[in-house]
């Protein structure tokens, strides 16, 4: 039996779980279908995909979010409060800008939510690992991955039903409002982290100095790259997209490796020693390999499914809306509980390849889809509905293969993820649980972030049939990276093994 204080934990967990998921479709999916009814074209949709870099890079600052606390709240619930409340204003901002008249403003708002949202992240990582007791921390991140997707499904499914009633602009205000309210709920309901430890004894302002050091040699790094490529009579905005692809991979080749090197030449102490901590750990290298690869086949063919059923299936925002919504809630409830079922009798190195098959295989689903189409499996009628929270308005007819395919990919995508988050929890040392979990988050978002672009060219060049074949295919290494590392992965789970 739990004790109240136990459970209040644990409600945090979820809570803040939802709070974590929500912003997420706000730059991905719900971004998305906003670009799509303003008629932007489907390549220019995947390099906005882009606006999501700072979900990869986010463990190049998570250090300053351990050094530095914030005057009267702590360091967790201080940082929690703050980045809510700031996220809650650019996404009100955001609300009021047009992507088709003010693309240049529009994606740099969108930039901005992924940075707090990512921001955000590191905290709630944190304060998830520092709060919670050794025994509660398998519950609480079965939790925290629920209540994740719940946001997710609220801002890229139920938004899609609401942007059909009062348009992108309201419902971006809205969620605006649901991130005050999670700032209020961080600050009068989340336990205090009870004996939270003191920021790392270093010198802060050589810190500061040595985190703008760190975006100065990126910096200079992605203009050092633009200008090398322009020298050699390339364009950034050539007509021919792969030549635009090629300025984005070459930006992020040179601008990492010179603002790691500006980061050590100056001192960024937390940083290094975190990342050194990490490193000398066995098969380092090997696991931020498989954690690129293992989400990459479910990351490529998501990157671009919302303008697939869109514009490439021609359903209506209302009907991927109410199927998400379903789909999401429910089978992800069941996908959750299949997956904690299962991992009660299978060790964690099974379950990885099991439902690294399960995810690989779910995106032929939209394969079908894509060859047979609309129609194929039949379908239903849905009448209208007022719930109070969301409402149809009109009859929808809801497509059975569309219905098919959205399931397959949410209950193997949420069994992929609950292994998934158990393989970082178990990498992560706790001396530096901030700083690591967010270098192995931000890994995870590489094939979601960086993909994005390569996506949206191919499915224009190759079409929607032989892209989804491309996704199941990408499945493959990192398939096999979790059978290479069978033996490492087992000793995860061992009082030896790396922790």
């Amino acid at each position: 039996m739990h004790s109240f204080a136990a459970i209040q934990r644990l409600v945090a967990v979820l809570f803040l779980g939802f709070a974590s998921g929500l912003p997420l479709s706000l730059t991905g999916q719900a971004m998305q279908a906003w670009l799509t009814v303003e008629g932007v074209d489907i390549a220019t949709i995947g390099f906005l995909g882009l606006v999501g870099i700072p979900y990869t890079f986010k463990f190049l600052w998570a250090p300053l979010m351990d050094r530095f606390e914030p005057p009267f709240f702590g360091r967790r619930k201080g940082w929690l409060v703050l980045t809510q409340l700031v996220m809650a204003g650019t996404l009100w901002w955001m609300s009021g800008l047009s992507p088709r008249e003010t693309p240049l403003a529009f994606a740099g708002v969108a930039v901005l939510v992924a940075f707090l949202s990512a921001s955000q992240d590191v905290v709630i990582d944190a304060y998830r690992t520092d709060v919670l007791s050794p025994h509660e921390r398998g519950l609480g991140g079965s939790l925290a991955v629920f209540g994740y997707r719940i946001g997710m499904i609220l801002s890229g499914g139920i938004a899609l039903i609401w942007a059909e009633q009062w348009g992108w602009s309201q419902v971006y205000r809205i969620m605006a409002w649901i991130m005050v309210a999670a700032a209020a709920f961080s600050l009068l309901a989340t336990p205090r982290v009870a004996g939270e430890s003191r920021p790392l004894a270093s010198d802060p302002w050589r810190e500061l100095l040595g985190f703008f050091a760190l975006v100065t040699g990126v910096l200079v790094g992605a203009f050092l790259s633009r200008w090398l490529l322009t020298t050699l009579g390339l364009d950034p905005n050539d007509p021919n997209k792969w030549v635009r692809l090629l300025f984005v991979l070459a930006g992020i080749a040179c601008a990492l490796p010179l603002g790691g090197w500006a980061a050590r030449k100056v001192g960024f102490e937390t940083l290094s020693r975190s990342l050194t901590s990490y490193f000398t750990q066995p098969g380092a290298w090997a696991f931020l390999l498989l954690i690129v690869l293992y989400k990459l086949s479910d990351a490529f063919a998501g990157s671009l499914t919302t303008p697939f059923l869109i514009k490439g299936m021609a359903f209506t925002q209302a009907e991927v809306g109410i199927v998400n919504k379903i789909i999401g809630i429910w089978l992800t409830i069941f996908g959750a509980l299949l997956a904690g079922a299962l991992m009660l009798r299978l060790n964690l190195y099974r379950a990885l390849l099991l439902f690294g098959l399960l995810q690989m295989f779910a995106n032929f689903g939209f394969y079908a889809l894509a060859v047979l189409g609309r129609g194929a499996w039949g379908g239903f009628g849905l009448q209208p509905f007022d719930w109070g929270f969301m409402a149809l308005t009109q009859p929808a007819q809801i497509d059975g293969l569309l219905m098919f395919a959205i399931a397959a990919e949410n209950v193997t995508s949420g069994m992929g993820t609950a292994a998934f988050v158990a393989l970082l929890m178990s990498l992560c040392n706790q001396r530096y649980t901030a700083t690591h979990y967010a270098l192995l988050s931000a890994l995870a978002s590489i094939g979601r972030i960086y993909v994005s672009p390569l996506a949206g060219v191919m499915a224009e060049s190759i079409g929607w049939p032989a892209f989804f074949v491309v996704a199941v295919l990408l499945g493959i290494p990192g398939v096999y990276m979790v059978w290479r590392m069978r033996a490492t992965i087992l000793g995860l789970t061992d009082p030896g093994g790396p922790r």
